[in-house]
């Protein structure tokens, strides 16, 4: 089959791999119709490098037909059509009985300290094929896959991968009050959701962004926006439109590579350029991230306001403004997304004639599989509008 497959530091290629097969009774074999190339995608294009090996399968965000099932497997059957989530849970372990799919003690990755197992994602969480890929195989899938109806396109359903929960839970950890307000910090594919989530729930959205048109899909969807090439002090123009307090709430869906942040980029560069053994070490024991977003988050959510965040950090010696934290009384929360938790609450938003979440309006770029390399190319340089990547096998 047909694979995206990471070779080194933004070099991914269109590869002939071996078809994946069955290993266990709770493993099933997808045939992907559709997938999707993530922001966290990005990071193992560069910043993650010293975690890849050459011949990592990418991807995370994709959905298909079922061709196999181990005997474990009974919800789903050859033929069901399915999304694959993210996450890699048993369902059935201490995290998982509380939601926390991310932290499955099944599939944790212990060897480096990390939660549950993810798709395509590196050494750090297990280093399993992904769904950039032809046909993939599901570790987990009698709990995992998740059905959905024949019919629409897959574009309604394959953000219930990544990024429909990932927002939704975003917007669950950011607290907004009934009637409240929330800034949203970087407007790709996660932001965008995020802001529109939470307009759906009747919150007051801000958008910030330095792409035009993310700033113009956000303002597409009610979301009042600020380009943040146009002003030194961010936090004040938002104190300024909220009687100078700040929003209630204040989502962070940038992370680990915010601009703003050179002398951090140089590091991370630099470090990546060291053998893998060496550069593991630091970004474990000494990483830092470029914290320009995060920094602004802490200033612009009012006294007593809640900061969530879903943009990836990696860092383990980040400098954080204390002080500020404990005098403002801020709450922070913040994780990968536990997909299956929010699920529920999500589908009869995609499913039906209605779109209220604007899904048809997320995708900039339907590409075949074999033009995966440009599309990385694309996003990562935020060429040619590149919103949101997907690969078609």
């Amino acid at each position: 089959m047909k694979a995206m497959v990471w070779h080194g530091r933004r070099d991914v290629r269109c590869d002939a791999v071996p078809d994946p097969t069955l290993r266990e009774p709770t493993d099933a074999i997808v045939r992907i119709t559709t997938t999707a190339i993530c922001g966290s995608d990005l990071h193992l294009y560069e910043v993650l490098e010293p975690f890849m090996e050459p011949g990592d399968i990418l991807g995370h965000e994709p959905m298909g037909i079922v061709e196999e099932v181990g005997a474990d497997v009974t919800h789903v059957r050859a033929g069901d059509r399915v999304v694959v989530p993210f996450n890699i849970a048993c369902g059935r372990c201490f995290m998982c009985d509380r939601g926390l799919y991310s932290q499955c003690e099944t599939t944790q990755v212990r060897e480096h300290g990390c939660g549950a197992a993810l798709l395509g994602y590196s050494k750090l969480y297990g280093q399993v094929p992904g769904g950039q890929a032809e046909y993939l195989r599901v570790p987990q899938a009698h709990f995992g896959l998740i059905k959905v109806p024949k019919g629409p396109p897959d574009e309604r359903f394959i953000y219930l991968a990544d990024v429909l929960p990932t927002a939704w839970q975003a917007v669950e950890y950011a607290a907004i009050p009934d009637g409240g307000s929330v800034a949203v910090y970087g407007l790709g594919p996660i932001g965008q959701m995020a802001a529109r989530i939470a307009r759906y729930r009747g919150a007051r959205v801000i958008g910030v962004d330095i792409v035009p048109e993310r700033l113009a899909m956000a303002r597409r969807h009610g979301v009042e926006t600020i380009d943040a090439n146009e002003h030194d002090d961010v936090p004040a123009v938002i104190r300024d439109m909220t009687d100078g307090r700040g929003t209630d709430s204040v989502i962070d869906a940038v992370g680990m590579e915010a601009h703003g942040a050179p002398t951090v980029k140089a590091m991370q560069t630099l470090t990546g350029m060291l053998p893998d053994s060496i550069a593991q070490t630091l970004f474990q024991k000494a990483g830092v991230d470029r914290l320009t977003v995060l920094l602004e988050a802490i200033d612009t959510v009012r006294r007593g306001g809640t900061i969530s965040i879903s943009g990836v950090y990696g860092g383990a010696m980040d400098p954080l403004p204390m002080l500020k934290l404990f005098d403002k009384q801020i709450q922070i929360r913040m994780g990968q997304a536990n997909v299956k938790r929010w699920v529920d609450d999500i589908m009869p938003l995609v499913s039906g004639e209605s779109d209220p979440l604007g899904v048809d309006d997320l995708a900039t770029h339907h590409l075949p599989l074999e033009q995966g390399p440009h599309g990385y190319e694309i996003f990562q340089r935020k060429q040619d509008g590149a919103i949101k990547v997907l690969l078609h096998p």
